[in-house]
């Protein structure tokens, strides 16, 4: 995914362009827009009550950002999530959300630990009716939990920037591999069991990153196997 070709001025927090732009990427975010989705300009505007023009403005800012792009003969759609970039974005977050993870459990309370735990509960909850985009949301409220005492504050802006990165890329995960949302709520336990036994930093760090790990593995399994699926079809060969 290419880099934002120029930096555009950001409207007012409350004009129709800043709340355009702010509905479009939730719906991109979420899924409601998926990959190759088209964006008729006249019928978001219709939907969001404003006219055609905030919403120019904010897929403009869209595609700035690599999450629109533009087709000749098809106009705005939905840019393809890049696995590379992907690949890219949770290595680097398995090393620095470890070592924050690793940094922040001395100083995370029981009241925090019961709170984790409220929200691994909910995750394993909403496997009965498995919803990517939820299991995704307290995936990172779990998280977030057990490394936000970090006292690094270099280190902690490096996962908010990570888990950020992710959201642009639309990546849940568990949207392509939902069978890897299982194991994710049985490595919480043990995490969560690590940490309110006091266990040492390195074996904090080393479970938080083999966490993270196994996901994008679980990943990388399926991308492969989609990949060689679709060379193998009859439109490929």
């Amino acid at each position: 995914m290419a880099e934002p070709a120029a930096t555009t001025d950001v409207p007012a927090a409350g004009s129709k362009s800043q709340q355009a732009y702010s509905a479009v990427k939730q719906r991109i975010v979420d899924g409601a827009y998926p990959p190759g989705h088209r964006l008729v300009l006249a019928a978001i505007a219709q939907d969001l009550g404003v006219s055609v023009v905030p919403v120019r403005e904010a897929i403009r800012r869209l595609e700035a950002e690599g999450l629109v792009t533009f087709q000749r003969n098809v106009g705005a759609t939905v840019a393809g999530i890049d696995p590379t970039e992907y690949l890219y974005t949770m290595q680097t977050l398995s090393l620095v959300e470890g070592a924050a993870t690793a940094l922040s459990a001395p100083l995370v309370s029981a009241t925090d630990l019961e709170r984790a735990r409220a929200v691994n509960d909910a995750m394993r909850a909403c496997l009965q009716d498995f919803d990517p985009v939820r299991f995704t949301r307290l995936n990172q409220d779990f998280h977030a939990i057990l490394f936000e005492h970090c006292p690094n504050p270099h280190i902690l802006d490096l996962v908010h920037r990570g888990w950020n990165r992710l959201a642009s890329l639309r990546s849940s995960t568990f949207r392509f591999v939902p069978e890897r949302a299982r194991e994710s709520v049985e490595e919480h336990e043990h995490l969560l069991a690590l940490i309110a036994g006091g266990a040492d930093a390195d074996a904090v760090e080393r479970a938080a990153r083999r966490h993270r790990s196994a996901t994008l593995d679980a990943y990388l399994t399926h991308f492969s196997t989609t990949e060689a699926a679709s060379d193998a079809s009859p439109d490929h060969g």
